[in-house]
């Protein structure tokens, strides 16, 4: 739920005869209920949405401007109907040198969601249904089609101003689809496929607590994460989150895509073998130690940890690893 909307614009890009040009709108729409539920809606939809990918805004502010722009506008040089139309400009020649879209009405908002700002961009095109007549006819409606939006990016703001890693999503789509609007906002999703798995093994974990799994069943999602996902990469298969959820939680599989999404987590990587390790083991260095065990280690007893003298015991050492611990302490 969104919290609170500050601006609210809609523009129009048309295409005719493969030339796509912009028609301005209303860069100052009033923020009544029914706008704020559109960006609610808006909002809840493209959470849900499987296929997003993130990054962070490009360096090169020239040839992408989006960034530029943006900073105009928090910055209070440009209202918030100026930057609607500054954007209009990018998408307008994106369009147009990838031919990948075919118009529609696009929705801007920024609005603040649990403590977090956003700047959320949308292209929503009209779908026709009918109506009934006071008379019982039947008439033509034309309305937004909200639910069927392709083509949609999101900024966060706030992860923006604190040099988060990746604060920029958007919906992937196919081929050019995705290239479209990836130029649009001028982002760079350049991360390595370790990286990716070790966001992708911290969002298994966090969906595992909203869950409240119980440990039984928090062992057994983690390891059929990791057996799932192994597979997959052994076979060089990239990470795709539908075809996860569905079988890694068929009972609900709405729910774990949300929360992949939600957690800025791309998908399309083939995962590193070695940061999938992560899901079922427990893993820390500090200056003086390293230590990295199975999580059953700790369950079976094989590693022991006392919250009171707050030390880890490690049980059944090697015997070649005893003889080299002994011959130290002997010279001690």
């Amino acid at each position: 739920m969104v919290d609170t909307v500050f601006h609210v614009a809609i523009h129009h890009l048309q295409r005719v005869s493969d030339v796509y040009q912009v028609i301005p709108g209303n860069g100052a729409i009033p923020v009544s209920r029914t706008a704020k539920r559109l960006v609610d809606e808006l909002q809840k939809l493209y959470g849900r949405r499987p296929s997003k990918a993130h990054g962070k805004f490009s360096t090169d502010s020239i040839n992408y401007p989006t960034s530029a722009n943006l900073q105009n506008y928090l910055d209070g040089k440009l209202t918030f109907g100026e930057v609607t139309l500054a954007l209009m400009a990018t998408l307008q020649k994106q369009a147009q040198a990838k031919s990948a879209s075919t118009g529609g009405h696009v929705f801007f908002a920024h609005f603040e969601r649990e403590g977090s700002q956003y700047f959320l961009v949308a292209i929503v095109t009209d779908k026709l249904s009918a109506a009934l007549t006071q008379g019982d006819n039947l008439e033509d409606v034309t309305h937004l089609d909200i639910e069927g939006f392709r083509f949609a990016g999101r900024v966060n703001l706030s992860g923006w101003a604190s040099a988060e890693e990746r604060y920029i999503g958007f919906l992937k789509g196919k081929g050019s689809v995705s290239e479209y609007f990836k130029e649009f906002l001028g982002c760079d999703t350049t991360i390595s496929n370790r990286v990716e798995t070790t966001s992708l093994v911290e969002a298994l974990k966090a969906f595992a607590d909203k869950q409240n799994f119980d440990l039984s069943r928090r062992d057994d999602f983690m390891e059929r994460a990791l057996d799932i996902c192994d597979r997959d990469a052994r076979a060089g298969k990239p990470i795709e989150f539908t075809t996860l959820a569905n079988e890694l939680y068929p009972e609900d599989p709405e729910t774990l895509t949300e929360v992949l999404s939600d957690r800025k987590v791309n998908d399309g990587f083939v995962a590193d073998r070695r940061a999938l390790k992560g899901l079922v083991n427990f893993k820390k260095k500090t200056p003086n130690w390293s230590v990295e065990f199975d999580r059953r280690a700790l369950h079976s007893g094989k590693v022991r940890y006392n919250p009171k003298d707050n030390a880890i015991t490690l049980l059944d050492v090697p015997d070649d690893f005893k003889r080299e611990l002994t011959e130290e302490l002997a010279g001690d």
